[in-house]
């Protein structure tokens, strides 16, 4: 079973950030979303949804100094659920993205971009070679042969 989310959007302010009694630093934060449609009469139509952030620890602190509202940012986590009674002793439910990874990919468009962009140098996946009986044939090591000698028809 899966439990995923990825998330790219702009805070809409900055993180509530948060030290609890026993050391744990948390912080909150709302990303928007939006998604693009025709509506019937063929006009083009935006739908923000707004999406709680909550993340923990050192992926707190690093919210504190570097998100800001209007911030482009990718989200990595998981999706929960919590309960809980409000102070009229109503049942309250909430859903929120607990996040394992974030990353800031600039400003809202028009409003200039962040010094580090998405993927950055360091975020390059790294390729192993591994024997698997699902993959193709081994990638052989020589060079490619020039286009002019490729016999295929397209």
């Amino acid at each position: 079973m899966v439990n995923r989310v990825i998330l790219i959007g702009n805070l809409g302010k900055d993180p509530e950030v948060r030290r609890l009694e026993n050391g744990a630093v948390v912080a909150k934060f709302s990303v928007a979303t939006n998604e693009n449609y025709k509506d019937k009469s063929g006009e083009w139509q935006t739908q923000t949804e707004w999406h709680d952030v909550v993340v923990w620890r050192t992926l707190a602190e690093r919210a504190e100094s570097t998100l800001k509202k209007g911030v482009q940012v990718y989200v990595e986590g998981k999706l929960t659920h919590r309960s809980w009674q409000d102070q009229d002793g109503n049942n309250r439910r909430t859903t929120e993205v607990v996040a394992s990874y974030f990353r800031t990919i600039g400003r809202r468009e028009g409003g200039g971009g962040m010094p580090n962009s998405f993927p950055g140098v360091n975020d390059e996946p790294t390729i192993v070679n591994t024997p698997s009986s699902t993959s193709p044939a081994p990638v052989s090591s020589e060079p490619a042969a020039d286009a002019a000698d490729d016999d295929l028809p397209f």
